[in-house]
C-alpha cells in the first residue's frame, strides 16, 4: 500500500499541520528554539512512515513506525514546554489534544499489523 492513503500517515500529517501553523505566529526566539524542534520533531512521523513504507522489508518498516511513534512522544515533550512557556493556549492545546492522542493507538496498531497479512496468507495455504 502506498503511504499517502494510510490513515496513520494522514492523521501525522494533520497534525504537524496544525502545529507548524501554530508556531509560525510566534516570536523569533521562540520560533527559533522550540518551535524548530517542535516542527522538526513532528514532521519527523510521517516522514517516518513514509521512509519505512518504502524500506522493502517488514523489519525496515517497523523500525521506521518505531522512531515515528518516538518522534511523537518528542512531539509530546516540546507541546507540554509551549503550553507551560506560554507560547499556546489552553484552546490551542485542546484543539491538538485529540490529534495527538489518537496518533500514538493508530501507530501501534499500524506496526503490529505490518507483515501480518503475509504470515495469514501463508498459514493458511
Amino acid at each position: 500500500m502506498d503511504f499517502e492513503q494510510l490513515d496513520v500517515y494522514k492523521l501525522a500529517e494533520t497534525l504537524s499541520d496544525g502545529i507548524w501553523k501554530l508556531v509560525t505566529e510566534w516570536e523569533y526566539f521562540a520560533k527559533d528554539t522550540l518551535g524548530k524542534q517542535m516542527v522538526r520533531s513532528v514532521d519527523s512521523i510521517a516522514a517516518n512512515i513514509a521512509e519505512g513504507t518504502g524500506r522493502g522489508s517488514y523489519q525496515d518498516n517497523k523500525r521506521f513506525i518505531r522512531m515515528a511513534r518516538a518522534s511523537l512522544y518528542e512531539t509530546r515533550h516540546w507541546l507540554r514546554q509551549a503550553y507551560k512557556r506560554k507560547l499556546i493556549s489552553e484552546q490551542a492545546a485542546l484543539g491538538i489534544k485529540p490529534t495527538l492522542e489518537e496518533l500514538a493507538p493508530r501507530l501501534n496498531a499500524y506496526l503490529n499489523s505490518i507483515g501480518k497479512t503475509k504470515k495469514q496468507m501463508t498459514n493458511d495455504q
